[in-house]
Formats: C-alpha cells, structure tokens, sequence
C-alpha cells in the first residue's frame, strides 16, 4: 500500500492550488505542470522529507504544566470541532454561536482528559472576517491548553499567532522554535490541496506550529470503495502534504492525520464508528508507523441524538484509534451527526468514556502489598475485605470514580428521578459552567489581548483565503 501510494503520487500527482505552493514544490525538484496545477513527486523526495518529520514534539500550554507530547507512546484528546450546529436536551438543535463556543472552550478546560482546545463549533454571530478573533481569544482567555487555529489564509493565521505570542509573553524567535498551536489541513479528496490548506501547511511550518495532514476520505465516495483502496489513496495524499511541510522547513512538528470511513451505499450518507472505521484505523495507523511520523485518529459516531448509537459508535471509532496506536485523538468529546452537530450531553459521555480509557491504561503494579496476602489472612475462610485494613488503607481511591455512571440499585435510581445517563450528562455540564473559573493570566497580556482584538476589528479584520 505504501509503495502504491507512492505511484499514485509519481504518476498521477495532486492537484495544487496554490501558485505559491505549486513554486516551493517545483524549486524543490517537483514535476510541475502549470496548465493543469498538478504537482508530481518522486519517491526519492518524500523519502527525504520523511526523514526530517521529529518523531515526538512537545505542544506547549499556556500553563507549562498543561503541556503534552505528541508522538511515542503518548495519547492527546482533543474536543470535537468545526461543527455549524449545537444541541442540548433543553434547547435543542440550533446554529452554533460565540457563546456556545465560548461554553465548550470552558468545558475542554475544566476536565483534565481533555489535554488541548479545539475549535468546537462555528460561531456564526460573528461576521467570518472577525470570526478568528473571537475564537482565538475565548481559546486563549478561558484555557491555558494549547489552541487549534484554523487554517483560512496568511492574515488570519497572522493575527492568531500574534495573539498568541501576547498570551504566553514571547517574542517571535521563540514562537517559531518551539510549538505553541496546532491546525488541520484536509486534503481536498481525492488528489487535491486548495490554496487554504496548502499555504496553511506552508506558514504552519514556517512558524514551527504543529500541522496535522489529514485527508478525509470515505470508501465509495471520495475514495475508492474498498478499505485498502480508500487508505491507499488517503496515504499517499498524507505523503503529500508532509512533504509541503518539511520542503518549507526541514524539522517542522507535522503528524499523519487519518479520517477513513465508508458511507451508506443505499443513500450516500456518511457512516462513523463502523467495523470499517476501526479496520481502517488499525491500518491507517500502521502505514503511521511504517514512515515513522506521529499519527492522528478521530473518534466519531453519525448518530443523530446523545443515545445509545452514538455511544457505541464512539466507542467503536475509540478502540480502532487505540487499539490502533493513535498519538492524538480529534473529535474525542461531543462529536454527533456526523459531524454537523456539537452535543453539551455528548461532550460529558465522551468524558466519561475517555476518562475509563485513561484509568485503563494505568499499569497495575504487582507488589506485595498490592496482592495482600496478608488481608487474606487477616479475613480468613467465609469472611469478607470491607472492614480489613488493607481494604480500609485504599478504599477512597481503589477504583474509578465514575462521572456519570449510576451504580445504585433500581430502587435507589428510580427514588432519584429514573434519568438516563443523557439527563444526567446535562446536569453535569451545567453544573460545570456553573462552576468555572477561568485560569489566571498576567492582567497585562489580557489587556493587550484585547486591545489587539479590538483594533484588528477596528481595521476590518481579515477575509478568510478563497
């Protein structure tokens, strides 16, 4: 599949759209056709690239304790993004705003399995031209993990990273030498990069920000129908764009990025969480591994409530991510319909269901006093471990203490008001909201956070690249 992908990409090539990307790649060596704006590389050059790719990167917090690695054996979750819509049981569903975003950015801070922000839904109360600012200041503010910027043209990524800078107080040579942000590029499948994600890669790297390559291809839709096809094609148009990035600058943090599903061939509709979803997975994470660059996975569902088929989709894309080696989870919390929606009650059960994983992954340490042969001796035959002192030494923190999961018998649950785990995920949100704190910033970087905003607005902002 991996030499495929490179035939695919020598022969045929990608479309790019961007002059300026179509010239990097031609000084580097590339076939160029100008007419047609495909690029074609041969294997010699992504295998140089590939050697460049940093195997693991440190992605930087506002709070330096809330940094983390990318790469290894480590695991990053990150919250759903890009969704239009939002929902929760009260409201319903509804065109996502400034608030909600804000709300989600607040959510994503208060729950520590949350290691990173993400743009959680598309506020639409803000005109798109100011529509970065608001983000990357509520992301800034209201958190101090590292943010997610979109990639919609060099003066918008211009003015988040000059927030950026504000926030953690550094000049522009420091910026650049260590990563602070992260983005997605979405291939546009099958075999082409427009002039947003091409130049975002570019400036990403440039800047020494961490870009996550990720085509997006669904079996029988924009790849072809078979998984080995579709991965094949979703490899080879990854190789791609990792060899943009480490051709503008060698060393730059870039991961593997993989979104392979299939649709539903009686009505073309995406399907997520699927046995085809996890297969593609497994294998998408092992080409990862194959080129030797960090690898970023989704969990999704294309359910249409917070019920029980979003629950075991999720679920199903979670175990494909893990089982399958993943470095950074997206979409990890609140991810419904297919990505269209933003769920407050979904988010809470992602939580909670990432929060089992994380408590799964401990290792359990066999020691003597863990074995306790001596509480077995203290009980003797027909007793029980309640009151014996080893139980009594570990009993407030001997298991997972369960966020959402109700434990009481049928009686003592029905006492309590018969919820579902649903109603009471949005108990738990609110109560959360109701709760939060922002974390502190220096009184000085918020008012030139501020400031910056409100003269960028002033000046008109910046269009979105078309």
């Amino acid at each position: 599949m991996h030499l495929a992908a490179l035939g695919i990409i020598e022969r045929q090539g990608m479309r790019v759209l961007s002059r300026r990307g179509r010239a990097l790649l031609a000084e580097a060596g590339a076939s160029v056709d100008e007419a047609s704006q495909m690029v074609r590389l041969d294997p010699a050059m992504v295998g140089r690239a590939l050697a460049t790719v940093p195997a693991e990167v440190t992605l930087i917090g506002r709070d330096p304790a809330r940094s983390c690695r990318v790469g290894g054996h480590h695991v990053v979750f990150a919250p759903v993004a890009g969704p239009p819509s939002v929902s929760d049981l009260e409201r319903g569903k509804r065109t996502g705003s400034i608030a909600d975003f804000r709300d989600f950015v607040r959510l994503s801070q208060a729950f520590d399995v949350m290691h990173v922000c993400a743009q959680t839904t598309e506020p639409q109360d803000v005109p798109v031209n100011e529509r970065h600012l608001d983000t990357a200041l509520a992301q800034l503010t209201l958190a101090d993990k590292a943010p997610n910027f979109y990639s919609r043209g060099d003066a918008q990524l211009a003015d988040c990273f000059a927030m950026l800078r504000i926030a953690h107080g550094i000049d522009e040579a420091t910026f650049r030498a260590a990563p602070r942000c992260y983005s997605i590029c979405n291939t546009n499948s099958p075999l082409q990069l427009d002039v947003p994600m091409t130049d975002g890669i570019m400036e990403f790297a440039l800047n020494g920000q961490l870009m996550i390559v990720t085509p997006f291809t669904l079996a029988g839709a924009m790849a072809p129908v078979t998984i080995p096809g579709a991965l094949t094609l979703a490899h080879a148009e990854a190789l791609f764009g990792i060899t943009l990035s480490q051709t503008t600058r060698p060393g730059a943090p870039v991961m593997y990025g993989s979104f392979t599903s299939n649709v539903d061939m009686k009505s073309g509709s995406p399907a997520f969480g699927t046995p085809e979803y996890a297969k593609a997975a497994f294998g998408a994470g092992q080409l990862a591994r194959r080129i030797g660059v960090p690898w970023r996975c989704s969990s999704a569902t294309a359910s249409n409530a917070p019920d029980a088929q979003a629950a075991y989709e999720a679920q199903m894309s979670l175990w494909g991510a893990l089982l399958g080696g993943s470095n950074f989870i997206l979409h990890a919390a609140g991810w419904l319909e297919g990505g269209l929606t933003a769920s407050f009650e979904k988010f809470i059960l992602d939580v909670e269901m990432l929060q089992m994983f994380a408590e799964l992954f401990q290792p359990v340490a066999a020691t003597a006093e863990e074995i306790g042969i001596d509480a077995v001796a203290e009980v003797g035959p027909g007793g029980h471990f309640f009151a014996a002192a080893h139980t009594m030494q570990r009993y407030r923190d001997a298991f997972y203490s369960p966020l959402i999961s109700d434990w009481r018998n049928y009686g003592a649950w029905v006492e309590g008001g018969s919820k579902s785990a649903t109603e009471r995920a949005a108990g738990v949100w609110r109560q959360t909201l109701a709760a939060f704190q922002p974390p502190p910033m220096d009184v000085a970087a918020e008012e030139e956070l501020t400031a910056f905003v409100d003269r960028r607005r002033r000046e008109g902002g910046a269009a979105p690249a078309g």
